[in-house]
């Protein structure tokens, strides 16, 4: 992916969504958790050109943020979990917060 092709504020949506797509999808894998490299075909169906790398530097960011657990095994691998927070975060019961998308719950 050439990042000079887009401008800050798609590189600023797409880091947002990419970080609720990630957190959906590991909601979706508790309370087992799931591995970096099961996460990037799920990113690449919405981000075509998303890279593992991109998943990891959008997981650390989670990471501090305390909506992931991410343990590291000796190979460098990446198995994820969502914290308390993360689960609150995905399952609307807090508020949003800055820095990741997500979708407002609408009446319909």
């Amino acid at each position: 992916m050439n990042m000079l092709n887009y401008s800050a504020t798609a590189l600023k949506a797409r880091r947002e969504a990419i970080r609720w797509h990630l957190l959906s999808a590991i909601d979706l894998s508790r309370p087992v958790g799931i591995y970096t490299e099961a996460l990037l075909p799920i990113i690449n169906s919405v981000y075509p050109d998303a890279t593992h790398q991109e998943i990891r530097r959008e997981l650390d960011y989670l990471e501090e943020r305390e909506t992931v657990r991410i343990d590291r095994d000796p190979m460098d691998r990446w198995f994820v979990n969502l914290t308390r927070t993360g689960i609150e975060f995905v399952e609307y019961t807090i508020d949003a917060q800055p820095g990741i998308a997500r979708p407002r719950i609408t009446q319909g």
